[in-house]
Parts: C-alpha cells; sequence; structure tokens
C-alpha cells in the first residue's frame, strides 16, 4: 500500500495524504473523499512513509493514465504556492481547464466530423441555389467529411443544423489521433516585408539565440512594426516543429492577432481567452499538449497551456495590467512567462512601446537583452503632441472650441478622430443644484455613474442601478443635473456638432457580445466611420491607418493619484493613444486637455517621450524605496464591520512586526475604502530584500490564520501588488 501526496482544491496552504494499492506519478487527477464529499486531487509524490494508515482514507479512483500536467507545469504550480504563498490545491485547479477541474477526461473521446448521408450522396449542391452558404457548406462536406469545428469557423450553427434537419449531412465521432508536429508540413508562407535595418538586428538577435533561456525586451514605439518582428523570430521556431506561445493582454486584441499569424504561415492558431466555451478551452489544451498546433494565442491565463515541443514565448504589450490576476491565485503572467521560458529553456520576447519600470529596470541592469525600434516602419511620421490649456475656456461636452475646429480639418480631409473619455455612460455624477446633494450607492460609497441611454444609474464598483430620480432625495428639488463628460454624453454633443459625420462609440457598455468588437474594428477600419469616441479599450494596439488625430479630453484625474504608480499608467496610456493615430503615410497628431499645462509630467512625455520619462522615473522610485528597488506584498482584510478588518490587520502587524528587517505600513484604509457593501482595509509589508520578506510571511501565515477574526472576515495575501484600492 502506498502513500500518496494530493493537492486538494481547498484554501489551505497544505497537501493531504491518502492511500492507494500502487504507486501513482505526480500531475495524475484522482478522486478522493474529503469530508462530507468527493473531489478532484492532483498527485504531489509520495507521501511520508513513516505515518499510522489506520485513519488515512483511501483514494476512490484514479481519473488518468498518464499525468496531465508536465514535470515543467508542476514545477511551476509549485513555485506559484510558494511565491504567491498560496494554497495549492487551488493553484492546481487553477491551472487546469473547467472540465478537468470537474473530472473530465484529459484525452478526447473522438473528434466530430459532418458526413453525407445517403440522401445527400445523391442530392446536387445546386439544389440549395437559394440558400447560398448552406450550398457551399453541403460542397465541401460532399467532397470529404470535415471536421465539425473546422466547419464552424466558416458556417454558422444555423446553417449546418439546417443541412442536418434536411437529412442531408449528419454526425459522426472519429477516433482522435493525435498529429504532434503535423503543423510544419501544412505551413504555406504568405508574402513577408522586408524589415528595416532596427527590425533586422532585432530578428537576428531572437534567432541566433533560439534554443536556449534569453529574455528579450522589444521595446518598439507605436508603430514600429513589433508584430513584424514576432512573425519573422517565429518562422525558422516553427519550421523545426517547435510551438510558439503568444500572450495578449486583451480579448479584444485577440482576433487582429490571429489573423496575422494565421495569413503569414497558414495553418491553424490555437486560440484562448474566457469568452471560450469550456468544451473549446478544453480541445485547444489537448491539441496544444499533444503538439498539433504550431501557435498558441491567449490572454492571461494562457501561460499555464501545456506544450509538447515549446520553442518561443511571446508577451505583447508586457506593460499591460490585465496580466496581473487580482483576485484569487494573483500571479503575473509576464512573470511566470519569465520563469516558464527559464524552465523549458526557450526564448522570451516581451514586447511593447511603454515597458512597465520593472522590466525595464531589468534590462537596464543587464538581465535582460534590450532591443530596441525607434523608428516608425513604412517611413510613417512620428505623432505630433500638444498640450491645450483648457483654464477659463468654454466647453462643448467636454471638449474646447479650439479642438472642435481642429477636429473639423481632419474630418474635412478625410481622416478619422478618435477622442478618449475614460468613463462610460453619460456622466459619473448626479448631484441636486440646489442642496449639493450627490446620488451616492450606499454599498460603496460611490456616485452613481448615469446612463442616459438607459435611464437608469448604475454603480460601476458594485453594478447596483436604480432608475434617474425626478427629485432630489435629500431636499426634494426638482432641479438635478450631471457633473462630468462620459462617452455618452460626448457621443452626443458631437452629433449636434458634426451631424454629417458617422460616429461610434466603443467602450464595455457598446462593445458587449461575441465579436461584436471585432465587427466594430472591422468597420472603422472599413472607413464606416469618421468620428470614434471610447475609453480603454481603443488604446491597446488596435491599427486605425486612417486615425489622424487623437484627443484626450480629461487626463488631470492621475495627476495628483495616491497609487505611486499612477504616473507611470498615465504616461503609458498618453504614449499608446497617440501610437493610434498616423501609423500609415498621413501625419497625425494628438491634443492633451489638462488644466494643469505645466505639470512636469505631462510636459516630460511631451517633450522627450516615454523612454526619458521612465528613466527619470526610475530615478524616483530609487530615492523612494518603491518597486523594482523593493518587494512588496500586501495583506489585505474585508468585512462588513469596518472593525473587524482593522482588528484583524493590527493582529498581522504585531506578528510581522517581529522581524525587524520589513517596514510594516497600516493598517490603512484602501484607495477605495468601501465596495459591494464591506470595508476595506490594507497592511503593506516592504523590504529591500525579497527573501526575506517572503521568509517572515511564511512564517507568520499560520499565526496570521489563527486570529479571532480570520474567520470572520475575507483575508488574502498579495505579493507583488500593482493595486491598492
Amino acid at each position: 500500500m502506498a502513500l500518496i501526496d494530493v493537492a486538494v482544491p481547498v484554501p489551505l496552504r497544505q497537501t493531504f495524504t491518502y492511500q492507494h494499492n500502487t504507486a501513482l506519478n505526480a500531475g495524475v487527477r484522482v478522486r478522493v473523499p474529503f469530508g462530507p464529499r468527493n473531489v478532484v486531487g492532483i498527485v504531489m509524490g509520495e507521501a511520508d512513509a513513516q505515518q499510522d494508515t489506520s485513519k488515512i482514507k483511501a483514494i476512490s479512483e484514479v481519473l488518468d493514465d498518464e499525468p496531465v500536467l508536465s514535470g515543467t507545469l508542476l514545477t511551476l504550480c509549485r513555485w506559484l504556492s510558494q511565491y504567491y504563498h498560496h494554497a495549492p490545491g487551488e493553484v492546481l485547479h487553477t491551472v487546469l481547464p473547467v472540465l478537468l477541474r470537474k473530472g473530465e477526461a484529459a484525452i478526447p473521446d473522438g473528434v466530430l466530423f459532418l458526413h453525407c448521408t445517403q440522401t445527400g450522396e445523391t442530392t446536387q449542391p445546386d439544389s440549395l441555389s437559394r440558400a447560398p452558404k448552406q450550398q457551399a457548406c453541403f460542397s465541401a462536406i460532399k467532397e470529404a467529411p470535415q471536421p465539425k469545428e473546422a466547419m464552424r469557423r466558416d458556417y454558422s450553427a444555423a446553417v449546418i443544423n439546417a443541412l442536418i434537419e434536411k437529412a442531408l449531412i449528419c454526425e459522426k465521432r472519429h477516433p482522435w489521433t493525435p498529429s504532434p508536429r503535423q503543423f510544419v508540413a501544412d505551413i504555406t508562407m504568405g508574402q513577408a516585408p522586408r524589415p528595416d535595418r532596427e527590425q533586422a538586428v532585432a530578428i537576428a538577435a531572437i534567432t541566433t539565440q533560439k534554443d536556449a533561456f534569453t529574455p528579450h525586451l522589444l521595446e518598439g514605439v507605436t508603430g514600429s512594426g513589433k508584430t513584424e518582428v514576432y512573425l519573422q523570430a517565429i518562422e525558422p521556431v516553427l519550421k523545426a516543429g517547435r510551438q510558439v506561445l503568444i500572450l495578449v493582454p486583451e480579448i479584444g486584441l485577440t482576433p487582429q492577432t490571429v489573423q496575422r499569424f494565421s495569413d503569414r504561415f497558414g495553418i491553424e492558431v490555437g486560440v484562448l481567452h474566457s469568452q471560450l466555451t469550456d468544451t473549446a478551452r478544453l480541445t485547444v489544451w489537448q491539441r496544444a499538449r499533444a503538439g498539433e498546433l504550431g501557435i498558441i494565442i491567449g490572454t492571461r491565463s494562457a501561460i499555464f497551456t501545456p506544450l509538447h515541443s515549446p520553442g518561443m514565448l511571446i508577451v505583447d504589450e508586457e506593460h499591460d495590467e490585465s496580466f496581473k490576476q487580482q483576485d484569487g491565485l494573483r500571479y503575473h503572467a509576464r512573470d511566470l512567462a519569465v520563469l516558464r521560458a527559464k524552465e523549458e529553456n526557450i526564448p522570451l520576447v516581451m514586447g511593447t512601446a511603454t515597458p512597465s519600470l520593472e522590466t525595464l529596470n531589468n534590462a537596464i541592469a543587464g538581465r535582460y537583452h534590450h532591443l530596441q525600434l525607434t523608428q516608425r516602419a513604412g517611413g510613417a511620421q512620428s505623432t505630433r503632441q500638444h498640450i491645450l490649456d483648457i483654464r477659463d475656456q468654454p466647453l462643448h461636452s467636454g471638449i474646447a472650441e479650439g479642438l472642435l475646429t481642429v477636429m473639423r480639418q481632419h474630418l474635412q480631409q478625410g481622416n478619422q478622430v478618435l477622442v478618449f473619455v475614460n468613463r462610460r455612460g453619460f456622466a459619473p455624477a448626479l448631484l441636486c443644484h440646489h442642496c449639493g446633494e450627490t446620488e451616492m450607492c450606499e454599498r460603496c460609497d460611490r456616485p452613481f455613474t448615469v446612463h442616459r441611454s438607459l435611464n437608469r444609474m448604475q454603480c460601476h464598483h458594485c453594478a447596483a442601478t436604480r432608475p434617474i430620480p425626478a427629485r432630489c432625495g435629500a431636499c426634494g428639488s426638482p432641479e438635478l443635473v450631471t457633473s462630468g463628460v462620459g462617452t455618452e454624453q460626448v457621443e452626443q454633443g458631437l452629433a449636434t456638432h458634426f451631424p454629417h459625420a458617422a460616429q461610434i462609440r466603443i467602450d464595455s457598455d457598446s462593445v458587449r457580445g461575441k465579436d461584436k468588437l471585432q465587427g466594430t474594428l472591422d468597420a472603422i477600419n472599413a472607413r464606416d466611420y469618421q468620428i470614434l469616441i471610447g475609453t480603454q479599450i481603443l488604446s491597446k494596439g488596435h491599427h486605425f491607418p486612417h486615425v489622424t488625430l487623437v484627443v484626450v479630453l480629461d487626463c488631470d484625474g492621475a495627476l495628483f493619484s495616491a497609487d505611486f504608480r499612477a504616473a507611470e499608467k498615465l504616461a503609458q496610456l498618453v504614449t499608446q493613444l497617440a501610437g493610434r493615430a498616423g501609423r500609415a503615410s498621413k501625419p497625425g497628431e494628438m491634443w492633451l486637455q489638462t488644466h494643469n499645462p505645466d505639470h512636469p509630467l505631462l510636459q516630460d512625455l511631451v517633450q522627450n517621450g516615454y523612454g526619458h520619462f521612465a528613466r527619470h522615473a526610475l530615478e524616483e522610485r530609487k530615492l523612494a524605496a518603491l518597486p523594482p528597488y523593493t518587494s512588496q506584498v500586501v495583506v489585505r482584510a474585508e468585512a462588513v464591520e469596518g472593525r473587524l478588518a482593522y482588528d484583524f490587520l493590527s493582529g498581522c502587524r504585531h506578528v510581522l512586526a517581529e522581524y525587524g528587517h520589513i517596514q510594516l505600513i497600516g493598517p490603512m484604509p484602501g484607495l477605495m475604502e468601501k465596495r459591494q457593501g464591506r470595508y476595506r482595509f490594507i497592511l503593506l509589508c516592504q523590504s529591500d530584500k525579497r527573501k526575506p520578506l517572503h521568509d517572515a510571511v511564511r512564517i507568520a501565515l499560520p499565526y496570521m490564520s489563527s486570529q479571532p477574526q480570520a474567520s470572520r472576515v475575507r483575508w488574502s495575501v498579495d505579493v507583488d501588488p500593482t493595486d491598492f484600492s
């Protein structure tokens, strides 16, 4: 009888011992009894044999013949559990696709194909001429049976189901036989432009070290052709039969990225993001593990995709904060990519126009190979940036009169204009003109956002909604006015000023739904719209060749934030927005509206660019003893009663204070003190050395868990935090 160490998906920082009649390989899934229920756990290895076996429960069922997690992924999971101080069972279940967590088979039981029926064999495709989509689909299947998944990429479910209902085709399941490296034979190279000198240097630097771990920071100005560098750098990797995993920050960037890679190599690209069904995600996971897919593109959690023959990792827009998970296992996908590339002994490329200060510091220190692209591709000119002082100027829907004139000039030349407003809805607040009372969300102590199109107010923090009131709840006055400007209001105002210009609003309200964003982006590039009004969705990596003017309505809020990263985030946002203009042959310009035109951050950005700002910001961080020159861990606590969260963190501080080399700040309210009816407090722990800080947290955790308040508050440990709200 063997004793087995099993990681169980519970929030306890330990593994559990079970017994089985034979030893099991690490990485195999098992079903085990845990309390009154059976759960799916992961074998971590053999347990200490010097235990009393009389009370040790037996494993109920072994779910896999071979490990679902390879040695590299298991190593990553152990590191994740230790570094982020997270329960090992929850780490392993985060890594696995949802269906595997539920005990579904790790190997497909077959692949669905579409076949012609006997009726279909005797039917001519011409009989479907009144339904051209059905006719094309039926013709393809009549030539040879087709995988259903592949047909669904070209034809809708309605088309396929209509042919099934007409008894022309039927579904048959074929046995699944993996074809590792089959993509090599399928590669059909599309036309590649000739790289410029800087691109050629970057491509050569990456490809000459393609067989060993080498982290590269590819810092290129917006529009400099970073994606082209990726495309040419991975060509020899793919032709050698090795796989490439590419991380992108947003679902919205995935379709255009997939299209470029698919067009260049002519092979199927695996896609992973949160809008896929659990079945679709598992299918990509299985095919990547079997080596059938040469390129896998996905968002943050795609970093856990198993690869049969790993060849290269790419993190696009590495600075983007969406790579940091903000709940549960609070890992950073970029940092995990560095570790995974090292474990797999493959190159890593991190591309961005605005590198995070942590990554830039590693490059300056020589830990990363620093590659730079300083010129836009194809001879495109850099965007000219201007600051507009709007003090004492009349504003129309948030836009100064002078800028309306500039917009009119660009529109008259047949170009597109992008207007950036970092607030969705009509206005961020509704207040009484008589007594000054603001309509507040009681659960969050934040103003309701007015959504005029829905005739409702909504809290953007807890999603609570209310109808827009007719009178003030405090004094009864009907004089209710909005404060501030949102995308809806700008859209309404610009429709008045430019009635003949087609405009589109792009925010999380207007692009909700499958493929809605991609359809909108396609319409923009087809020049169906002249004015684009949007939030940060528009700032991230999109290519708009006809946009020649970017207008930023309000950038003042981030200039005075309590978050020490606010200046870095603003600089990245402004630089990325500037990169949306003038990406083709037409020159572009950007105007920043501000009440603080002399602010040193804005002046430095406009006069010297992001690179100069970032290096100056690193000096400031060093003098202030802030990351990346110190390591930070935040202990968070929240409770319906604020005193409970504060007392819990006070107890944590008392435990951690025994370690004199750690600086402790707090307990103090989070930047957003109340959310969803719960008060939020944080305790910041920092040290100039990472190991002593983590050792202290690791030793203190059992004492923190045993506090009387621990069971009455929600608490978590956040390593390398990027959000203090």
